[in-house]
């Protein structure tokens, strides 16, 4: 059959993402990759200078999503299917253009870890984040802002006469436009991707990459890549240099038989192709390759241990096979920014197929046979030099103007090429897609004033790039302008001033809640832990008072700023403030596990362990608890000695 691109839906039992978090990501990152300054002297100087080149500190201008449940039911999703007589992509644009399935017709075989549930859980830098597929993981270390969020997509004539479907995306973290093209050439084993980041600014960006694929683990799957040595990295938070594949006496290519979660970022020579592939007992499996600029190449593994076991459960559900992840970045390890030069663009192109191998030599001792092996049958399936033929055939459509439109993403980067006047062959960002979220911000660069809202509500988001600091810096000083410069101030460094902002917008205020939050945050960050807390009661107070329904963005609200209030009041040792915040929630709020589990800290202040430990009996669920997060054991272990359940075992590192 000849190459088609297609429509579909794809119907998942899927747990709804619910609202964005209205509170502006004040907090710094809370991102498990993370290596102490310290330790960067014993790294290579390239490597100690990447990880410290430009690293974030918030999330900020994106919004968290924190709002999703577990409660799933069946839910049509949009997908983009691009077939050949060989393999059928399935694409999902509305999920930051992840590759559900990959699908080999000859053989019947899935070639990824496809998820029979879309759950949403908080891995992603911004939270909400699913397993599953191929993943385009673009702006800081961590899974994207993008995972659950929609791109543009479009046909667009591929290099050998047929169509491909380009995705393309702002990304907001480093104002960045980027796009991914996915073609089948017709009778071909190998989906191409090209993949391009622009940077359209005067200045430097950093940047960063991975292609995160999850693949099905098996007792005898083994991961091979061309290097002796890697960089592990275990959720301690230490990078060592570790030889490949033996490391303790375990052969850590395999990713069962670990015990605990850990990165290898393989050490890959200079010179040698880039490639990654698993394969199982039989020697079948799945290779991805590059063109060299995509040079490192990782294995992320969940291990057999309780708390990789219960994270797998966690993230699909239970009876389905696990999954271990190849990954393939613009850097040796995910903990680097690459520099991207003012106008300059960084460009590749990946493959992805099927592969076949000896499994008496996949699977052998000698760790150069099995390589060697390996290679020589993605050489046979897909020479190098076909993959620089295709890239070099590429790179001059990537500039095509995009055809019949397949799915929109968000409007901002219509508004960042309206204010920069940017030129993006190929990758049009329509003034159409603005909507109410840009409408202010659109006021602003057109009228030089941020409008104040028509009625009250929860403020929307803020930007906080320079172009748009300098604008409100220089807009009426309304008390809605006064917030939102003190978030772009805040997430420019100058904490002070962003003080100041707040604190004058607070004067005439109509809604004083969101600037007490603001203020309340930087309490914190300030170690005033008595002043964080009266300002959180109070902003909690005055939401309470202004707040006229049950809607979804004043719910978001309330239980957004409710945690984050009980959590201060309790810092302060005032439990019965934080149980007139308790009192003052929403019952369905009340029963969310992550309140749940609020209610247990709050009865353990209150000295009524037995109550605490009830809490746990009964059982709950903390839907949004973040990766690498210790807060189950650490509250159980204030109640009893005995061990913690398995079901509350997320552990991701060893007991100290």
């Amino acid at each position: 059959m000849a190459t088609t691109v297609r429509r579909a839906v794809l119907t998942l039992p899927a747990a709804p993402l619910g609202p964005e978090n209205p509170l502006p990501a004040l907090r710094p990152l809370d991102e498990m990759h993370v290596v102490d300054e310290r330790d960067r002297a014993a790294l290579p100087r390239d490597m100690a200078r990447q990880i410290g080149f430009q690293p974030l500190a918030t999330v900020l201008p994106v919004r968290v999503l924190d709002g999703y449940g577990r409660e799933r039911t069946p839910t049509g999703l949009d997908a983009i299917v691009i077939e050949n007589d060989r393999l059928r992509a399935t694409v999902l644009p509305g999920l930051g253009g992840r590759v559900h399935s990959l699908h080999h017709k000859p053989t019947g075989r899935e070639l990824l870890y496809r998820n029979p549930v879309l759950q949403p859980a908080d891995f992603a830098l911004n939270g909400a984040w699913f397993s599953g597929g191929i993943e385009w993981n673009i702006g800081a270390t961590g899974h994207t802002t993008l995972s659950c969020a929609p791109l543009h997509a479009a046909r667009v004539p591929a290099p050998d006469g047929g169509e491909m479907v380009r995705l393309w995306e702002w990304e907001r973290l480093r104002d960045l436009p980027f796009q991914v093209d996915l073609w089948l050439p017709e009778d071909s084993d190998f989906l191409h991707v090209g993949v391009r980041i622009r940077n359209p600014h005067e200045h430097t960006a950093p940047v960063y990459w991975w292609s995160n694929i999850a693949v099905p683990e098996g007792e005898r799957t083994r991961v091979l890549a061309p290097a002796d040595e890697a960089w592990h990295f275990g959720y301690e938070r230490t990078l060592t240099r570790v030889p490949v594949p033996v490391t303790g006496s375990v052969d850590r290519t395999y990713p069962l038989r670990g015990d605990f979660p850990a990165d290898y970022f393989y050490e890959v020579p200079d010179g040698a192709r880039r490639w990654i592939a698993s394969l199982d007992e039989d020697g079948h499996g799945l290779v991805q390759t590059s063109t060299d600029l995509l040079r490192g190449r990782k294995l992320f593994l969940w291990g057999s241990g309780a708390g990789g076991r219960r994270w797998q459960q966690w993230l699909t559900e239970p009876g389905t096979v696990g999954y271990a992840e190849i990954q393939a970045g613009l850097a040796r390890t995910q903990l680097e920014h690459v520099p991207l030069g003012p106008g300059a663009e960084f460009s590749w192109l990946e493959s992805y197929g099927p592969l076949s191998a000896d499994p008496l030599a996949v699977h052998g001792e000698d760790w150069a046979a099995a390589r060697a092996e390996t290679e020589q049958r993605l050489a046979e399936a897909l020479p190098r030099a076909d993959v620089e033929a295709v890239y070099a055939a590429w790179r001059p459509c990537a500039d095509t103007e995009p055809g019949e439109p397949l799915a929109t993403g968000s409007g901002w980067g219509a508004l960042e090429v309206r204010r920069g006047k940017y030129e993006l062959p190929g990758t049009p960002f329509a003034d159409s897609t603005l909507g109410e979220q840009q409408r202010p911000w659109l006021e602003l660069l057109d009228q030089g004033t941020f409008p104040e809202p028509r009625r009250v509500v929860p403020p929307g988001p803020s930007l906080v790039s320079s172009h748009w600091r300098d604008m409100l810096e220089t807009a009426p000083a309304e008390p809605l302008t006064e917030y939102h410069l003190g978030v772009a101030q805040w997430h420019a460094g100058d904490r002070a001033q962003a003080v100041r902002s707040w604190e004058r917008g607070l004067v005439r205020a109509p809604s004083r809640w969101p600037l007490l939050r603001c203020l309340a945050v930087a309490a914190e960050e300030g170690r005033q832990r008595d002043r964080a807390a009266d300002l959180y009661g109070e902003a909690f107070d005055d939401l309470c008072a202004e707040r006229h329904d049950d809607g979804e963005p004043w719910t978001a609200a309330t239980a957004a700023l409710g945690r984050e209030a009980m959590e201060a009041l309790l810092t302060a040792g005032r439990p019965a403030a934080a149980r007139a915040v308790w009192a003052a929630l929403p019952t369905a709020v009340r029963r969310r596990g992550r309140f749940r589990l609020l209610d247990a800290r709050l009865l353990i202040a209150e000295g009524d362990r037995a109550a605490a430990r009830a809490v746990f009996d009964e059982g709950f669920e903390v839907e949004d608890l973040r990766e690498g997060a210790e807060i189950l054991d650490e509250v159980w272990a204030r109640l009893t000695d005995e061990p913690l359940p398995d079901t509350y075992n997320y552990r991701m590192r060893p007991k100290r």
